[in-house]
């Protein structure tokens, strides 16, 4: 790799990079230049395949409500649950209530200061690790995420994609290669905002990049090829037919377990099946959703159905609350947006 980089001018790139990001970067953010790292691990958690626009509520939310990794321990599962509730990939928020317990209760209450430590956490990877290290502790560890490999796959014109562990290890040391070992936190910064605002995936702005002369692609003219694209998998698709009982002003509903999608969330009776349950020939669905998730897509169907002995329904695992108790329950978004649009919540 060394020999394959001769020909690049990183020293050259390097001090661009860092005169842009000083005179020219105005990308604004709450947790720019943050120092703490139960901040910076929270931020982190909350934009892993979470678009900025959206995760910025969230890290308000949470930032505002456990103000230290010490509230955050000490609230219930379902609250944080609730909180999270919209920003989907759960696992993320049932691994940050975890760590913070972990963290309060067996470290003091003291975040690790240390990459190898840092990484042990559950949840926690070598982007997030190395961002903690880098902008908590001015540790020299490149953080590789999207917008990096990015810019320098098209400064190298490389047809190495993103997917693999090798592929990740082989950005991972082109960027460390890359980064100033004295301004981690600046360099690191500098070049997730410069491939966030100037080389974007679409309509990058190559006319004006401060970095064109040193870019193989632009020379090329192939900057729209790079990065490579890797090739989609087909989603899975899955048929939920939702019973919403008309029992009053109470609802069945039932925590999901685990082994599958949205794990600890609540859901009414829901019937998995490509057809309609035979049962329900004589309603008509009130509502349908699709939802597509990373590798599965959904067709949501809602029922209204009036409560009877003989529907074959067993409601021993549900639970009956009141409709005024389903806000502070945590639900999936389609089920959320359904019950928000028909008034139950």
């Amino acid at each position: 790799m060394i020999e394959f980089l001769q020909a690049v001018n990183i020293q050259g790139i390097r001090n661009n990079l860092l005169h842009w990001h000083q005179l020219k970067n105005d990308r604004k953010m709450p947790w720019k230049g943050e120092k703490n790292p139960y901040k910076i691990w929270l931020s982190e958690i909350i934009l892993q395949q979470t678009r900025v626009e959206q995760g910025l509520k969230y890290y308000e939310k949470f930032t505002t409500q456990y103000p230290t990794i010490q509230h955050l321990a000490n609230a219930p599962a379902d609250e944080v649950l609730k909180n999270w509730e919209g920003l989907g990939y759960y696992s993320r928020c049932r691994n940050l209530h975890f760590t913070a317990k972990f963290i309060t209760n067996e470290l003091n209450g003291i975040f690790p200061s240390d990459f190898e430590s840092i990484l042990a956490l559950k949840g926690v990877g070598i982007y997030t690790a190395s961002a903690i290290c880098s902008f908590a502790y001015n540790l020299p560890r490149a953080v590789v995420d999207g917008n990096v490999v990015r810019v320098l796959s098209r400064i190298l014109a490389s047809n190495r994609p993103f997917i693999s562990m090798a592929d990740k290890k082989y950005y991972q040391d082109i960027a460390d290669l890359f980064l100033s070992k004295k301004q981690s936190a600046l360099f690191n910064q500098a070049i997730m905002d410069f491939g966030a605002t100037v080389c974007k995936p679409q309509n990058p702005l190559c006319n004006t990049c401060p970095l064109q002369k040193y870019c193989a692609a632009y020379k090329q003219n192939v900057v729209a090829d790079y990065p490579v694209k890797k090739i989609k998998a087909a989603l899975k698709k899955r048929y939920f037919h939702y019973i919403i009982i008309n029992s009053g002003k109470h609802i069945f509903i039932k925590k999901r377990g685990p082994q599958d999608i949205w794990q600890s969330l609540y859901e009414p009776i829901l019937f998995e099946q490509k057809t309609k349950p035979a049962f329900l020939k004589a309603n008509k669905a009130v509502c349908e959703k699709q939802q597509k998730l990373s590798h599965q897509h959904l067709f949501i169907k809602f029922y209204e159905v009036e409560f009877s002995a003989n529907l074959p329904i067993s409601f021993t695992d549900f639970l009956k609350v009141t409709q005024n108790s389903l806000a502070k329950k945590a639900f999936p978004k389609s089920v959320f947006d359904f019950f928000k649009e028909y008034d139950y919540i």
